[in-house]
């Protein structure tokens, strides 16, 4: 067996032992080979970035009290573009040490295509008064695995404002069960208070009670989103016709639907297309009409238009990138 093929399988198996550890947020390089490992790489891809969108999904409830941001990775840069400080948690998720990262360039961290997107930013931050700014970039770990994240930069000033050290964060959305443990128990104590207050002042009307979703209600919603992912390419019967076959109603399938994914059922079937037809382009040798009509868009023109509104780019465009970036 070739050393490359060797160097390729390693890679694979670093791949499979994040998944099973339950990091889904790692990517395998792809390269310009036509053989079953690059279709290995192709699909364990899909699957942690599937597995990744589904663990959001099956969270996302009451979304604006549930989710938090957490800080992944801090890199703070001198004028010079090296690294002069970098938290704990970036060098345990790129497998390096501090040492090694310390006093090393930041585009010594980052994938090919990423170095490019990184210098062209830089070199504006330095010629404009551009202090803020987001860019997609490319991380990569100690082990060649790729990570894609977005990143949110701020240029700081010194005290006579000229431009001092930039500072590099990657925010990561989490789940957070101590806050929602936290949410029922104050949900518990308000309405111990209510009942309280109720007992005293007997003319006070009660608020009208929202909705509540038993188990069984949930299990149908899920259900029903389980359905629209795996039939993307067809079209969703009315609300109330696919709420019937639920075994719901249309109100409790609404509802129900904004409570667990925060959002509606048709923008959520739209995002789904949309994000399914992104992985086709960048990981399939689909043409972009094929992807179209897989994700079921009616046609070429309505899925070039929406994907642009979505993505801030066509799907030929992102189909051009992913070429370079194979090559």
């Amino acid at each position: 067996m070739g050393r490359r093929k060797k160097y390729r399988i390693k890679h694979i198996n670093r791949m499979l032992l994040e998944m099973a550890s339950g990091n889904f947020f790692y990517r395998l390089e792809r390269t310009s080979n036509n053989d079953i490992l690059e279709a290995i790489a192709i699909s364990l891809n899909m699957l942690a970035e599937e597995i990744q969108e589904t663990m959001l999904h099956q969270g996302y409830v009451n979304v604006n009290d549930t989710f938090i941001q957490l800080v992944q990775m801090s890199f703070v840069l001198g004028n010079d573009g090296v690294i002069q400080m970098v938290n704990q948690q970036a060098c345990n998720i790129l497998s390096f040490r501090h040492s090694d990262i310390i006093k090393k360039s930041f585009t010594d961290f980052l994938d090919a295509p990423s170095k490019v997107s990184w210098q062209n930013l830089w070199e504006r931050l330095h010629k404009s008064a551009l202090s803020d700014h987001a860019i997609r970039l490319t991380f990569k770990t100690q082990q060649n695995l790729v990570l894609p994240k977005t990143c949110y930069i701020t240029s700081l000033k010194n005290n006579n404002n000229t431009r001092g050290s930039t500072l590099i964060t990657v925010v990561q959305h989490a789940h957070s069960q101590e806050m929602i443990e936290n949410e029922l128990r104050q949900q518990v104590i308000r309405f111990s208070n209510q009942q309280k207050d109720n007992q005293v002042v007997t003319t006070m009307l009660p608020e009208k009670p929202k909705l509540r979703l038993s188990f069984n209600d949930i299990r149908k919603i899920r259900e029903g989103r389980d359905i629209i992912m795996n039939n993307l390419d067809k079209e969703l019967p009315s609300l109330k016709f696919f709420a019937l076959q639920l075994g719901t109603n249309e109100f409790k399938l609404k509802y129900g639907f904004k409570q667990l994914y925060g959002t509606t059922v048709y923008r959520f079937l739209l995002q789904e297309r949309l994000r399914k037809s992104k992985m086709l382009i960048q990981y399939s040798d689909h043409s972009i009409k094929s992807i179209a009509n897989l994700t079921g868009f009616k046609s070429l023109s309505h899925f070039s238009r929406t994907f642009k509104k979505r993505y801030g780019y066509t799907p030929s465009d992102l189909r051009k990138k992913s070429i370079n970036t194979d090559s």
